[in-house]
């Protein structure tokens, strides 16, 4: 039996997940989960990245623990935040994606490449947090200088446990760098912006071995195994586990919802740039696809309104709850309030009871989900039938249902790891 360990993070949380093949389907086991979360720190947002590598590495000791012949193990994480190196030291402060550092960066960004030339390079959709614009706070910043690599999350991880500093294609395309045709960093790009070119070096394909563990670590965790490279970006593994028929809509639901379909090549055009959809890398394909807030939102009322309340509670009063205003779930003022309640209420400006919160957040969520495969099927020319929901989200009936009402389609919801499925899959396929 080849056992191989899927090493997923998220914002909110990570989970170490054995998987094996057993009748031709993966077979998996959890066996580490810990609690991720951004801090604040001297008024910014950003990352205990120790403290992240420390939970990896116990998930690593647990793994062989459990299954001592682990032949193999990867990570993958949220997209556009990176650690900064010198050598192997790293710079602090590591900046979270919802800080608000890049602000005052984007029309500088704009003025030396205007978003239109930026997008028709790489199809990369507008998101004030792009690396991009947080590469260019760093230089504005002083940061970059003596700086040896910019390494994504998992990248850093990865390089943490065997020694191997990796650019990574799928997680490289969220950085609004890549090249739309070439799939590589854009010297031109590059160069606009006065950022050190060795940053930038050949991209390397999911599937790809780093290497083995470092002896210490190996030491630490009681075995030693390969390290290599699963669509490290989270969606791209997520993406790669749906068995579909034919190239059909997804959703990708988690604290992001990423909606979107797969096609053989990237779409740059006008009508791509207005409606924001970006084109990121898939295995042997293009992820044509928009972020829409996603359950960032409900969790954050939930935070804000009644925290110890299980969501199964949750749901099934905003399903008793008759209101009927939404909100544009994809507005800045829901990137990162303060106060989740207080951006919902400046939005509608009416009473609400706890349960009308969530009846909204859900209602607005499915509408953007009927918007944005409207504008989907307008760029590609297509029509879909079936949409197909993995992730968390995929668990909530009643937003499976009014997103079906919103967008008329058939909706699939594959209540799984799909994430950790993905990258399962990518390392038994190099392993075999």
């Amino acid at each position: 039996m080849r056992y191989t360990l899927a090493i997923d993070i998220g914002a909110s949380s990570g989970r170490h997940i054995v998987g094996w093949m057993d009748g031709g389907e993966i077979q998996t086991k959890e066996v580490y989960r810990f609690p991720n979360g951004v801090q604040e720190e001297n008024g910014h947002l950003v990352w205990d990245v120790r403290k992240m590598f420390s939970n990896v590495v116990m998930g690593i000791l647990e793994a062989f623990r459990q299954y001592p012949a682990i032949e193999s193990l990867s990570i993958d994480t949220w997209g556009v935040d990176y650690v900064l190196l010198k050598g192997d030291q790293e710079v602090f402060p590591v900046y979270a994606y919802r800080d608000g550092r890049t602000e005052a960066v984007i029309p500088e960004v704009h003025e030396k490449v205007p978003f239109p030339e930026l997008y028709a390079h790489t199809g990369c959709q507008f998101q004030p947090f792009n690396s991009i614009y947080q590469l260019y706070a760093d230089k504005k910043a002083g940061r970059l200088e003596g700086v040896t690599d910019f390494l994504m999350m998992p990248e850093y991880l990865m390089y943490k446990l065997c020694g191997v500093k990796s650019k990574e294609f799928t997680n490289a395309t969220t950085t609004g760098i890549v090249n739309a045709r070439t799939g590589e960093f854009d010297g031109e790009i590059v160069e606009a912006l006065g950022f050190p070119k060795h940053l930038f070096p050949k991209l390397r394909q999911p599937g790809t071995v780093l290497g083995m563990l470092h002896s210490e670590i190996a030491d630490a965790v009681g075995g030693n195994c390969q390290v290599c490279l699963c669509a490290t970006h989270d969606t791209g593994s997520a993406v790669e586990s749906i068995l579909m028929e034919g190239d059909e809509l997804y959703v990708s639901s988690g604290t992001w919802s990423l909606l979107g379909v797969k096609t053989p090549k990237p779409i740059t055009d006008t009508g791509s740039m207005e409606a924001n959809y970006s084109n990121e890398g898939g295995v042997g394909y293009n992820r044509y696809q928009k972020n829409i807030m996603g359950m960032w939102i409900v969790n954050e009322l939930r935070r804000d309104l009644c925290p110890r309340k299980d969501f199964r509670e949750i749901v099934a009063e905003a399903e008793e709850s008759t209101f009927d205003q939404v909100v544009n779930a994809d507005a800045q003022e829901f990137l990162a309030p303060k106060s989740m309640k207080a951006a919902f209420d400046a939005a509608l400006g009416v009473p609400m009871t706890e349960a009308d919160y969530f009846r909204c957040a859900y209602l607005s969520l499915a509408q953007s989900y009927r918007k944005a495969i409207r504008e989907l099927e307008a760029n590609t020319g297509k029509h879909y039938e079936k949409l197909y929901i993995v992730g968390g989200g995929a668990k909530n009936a009643f937003l499976n249902r009014l997103t079906e009402e919103a967008t008329g389609k058939q909706v699939i919801a594959l209540p799984i790891e799909a994430t950790a499925l993905g990258n399962l899959k990518i390392q038994l396929e190099v392993n075999l």
